[in-house]
């Protein structure tokens, strides 16, 4: 009776770990929300009666500073009608904005749409492009994906890619070993991402940085981008195609935003077609979650309609919860950015190293900062992994401090 009383309290405590593990990983449990310091920031906010007039309520703005205090953000900013609501950090210097690079790329291609020589033919097929891998090839049903397949992430091709961090999971889960036939199956994919930067290059002549320098940047009046700011990652044991990574500046993040919000027009130039914007909220795919990471369009996210943000609101997401949302119905551009160097030099060396799974890596870096002795160390103060429940809490209390008559 002993023994299995004692086997019961084992499995108990057993269940009771996974459960404490799973909470502080998602940040739910209040004592780990609690237990992160808040950092003093330099916020610059408008008038509380301006606030009010642009549809923000001053104390729900309070919360949501508040909050953010608490995070490892490095720059925020809210700007309605082009004004700046609330904002912290230093908001020209530029970061790596990870996966938000993507949405980049989606601009530019949208820029060169088209059939002719030096445009991207959108119903092309892989095979007609000469677009081929190695070490392993593709085969020809994968051949067979288009250039709107790699925009819409359906080309089912699994293949290696440069840059896939932790993201092989859920890829895995949803391709399977097999072939698929392009267009059946959506998976964020950065095989499909990188194959589109090759066929842009390809086809266009032009490199991602002097297009976006000369196409996007300067035309809408970006202030800090220059062509250094993109560099490229490349793993040939995996793949031919490369990353084309970016760094970039929270308000020229924040220029880029209102190039869509302007229906593609700003600075008295049109800058991208009418009906490349509207192609985002027109056309998504729906993902199977339930959370901000509702919908997916040209490579751009979609927040559940049913959360905090209002239909047809469209963002770019990268690595440490950074993000760009564009929110038509606000007329609102929001801009948060972390700086990953010093949570890279952390995860990295534990992943080659010791060969560990990203997810149990990211999981001893959450945990590292909730013990007591570590907690008040610059790194946990300033430079941890924001989770995904800290940041969806944030978020939430943006959608909260709208101003409601």
């Amino acid at each position: 009776m002993k023994y299995r009383y004692l086997l019961f309290v084992l499995a108990f405590l057993l269940v009771a770990l996974v459960l404490v593990i799973y909470l502080l990983l998602t940040g739910e449990r209040n004592s780990a929300r609690q237990s992160q310091l808040a950092r003093s920031l330099d916020v610059t906010r408008l008038d509380p009666a301006e606030s009010m007039k642009l549809g923000w309520n001053p104390k729900g703005l309070d919360t949501v500073f508040k909050y953010a205090a608490t995070l490892s953000a490095d720059t925020m900013m809210i700007v309605t009608d082009g004004q700046i609501v609330g904002a912290f950090g230093d908001l020209s210097k530029r970061y790596n904005v990870h996966s938000i690079r993507k949405v980049f790329l989606s601009a530019l291609v949208g820029q060169h749409v088209g059939t002719g020589p030096g445009n991207v033919p959108l119903n092309a097929t892989l095979q007609s492009l000469g677009i081929d891998d190695a070490p392993i090839p593709l085969s020809d049903v994968q051949k067979s994906a288009t250039v709107t397949h790699l925009l819409e992430s359906t080309s089912g091709i699994n293949h290696p890619a440069a840059a896939e961090g932790g993201l092989n999971a859920d890829k895995n889960r949803r391709l399977g070993d097999e072939e698929n036939q392009p267009g059946t199956v959506w998976a964020y994919n950065n095989w499909d991402y990188n194959a589109l930067t090759t066929i842009f290059e390809k086809r266009t002549g032009l490199s991602v940085a002097g297009a976006f320098l000369n196409g996007i940047a300067e035309p809408a009046g970006m202030k800090d981008f220059k062509t250094g700011d993109v560099s490229y990652i490349t793993d040939l044991g995996k793949s031919q195609h490369r990353a084309a990574m970016f760094q970039m500046s929270a308000r020229d993040l924040a220029v880029f935003g209102q190039i869509y919000l302007n229906g593609g027009r700003l600075n008295n130039r049109q800058i991208l077609p009418p009906s490349w914007v509207k192609r985002i909220t027109n056309g998504y795919t729906k993902t199977g979650r339930d959370d901000l990471r509702w919908g997916h369009s040209d490579l751009w996210w979609l927040p559940n309609p049913k959360g905090g943000f209002p239909e047809s609101s469209y963002w770019g997401w990268g690595l440490g919860n950074q993000a760009l949302f564009v929110i038509p119905a606000w007329n609102t551009v929001i801009v948060l950015q972390s700086d990953t160097t010093e949570f890279l030099k952390r995860f990295i060396p534990l992943i080659n190293n010791e060969e560990k799974d990203a997810e149990s890596v990211l999981e001893e870096l959450i945990l590292f900062c909730l013990k007591r002795d570590n907690r008040e160390s610059e790194y946990c103060v300033e430079h941890r992994f924001t989770t995904s429940r800290e940041f969806e809490k944030l978020i939430l209390l943006i959608g909260e401090a709208r101003y409601m008559e």
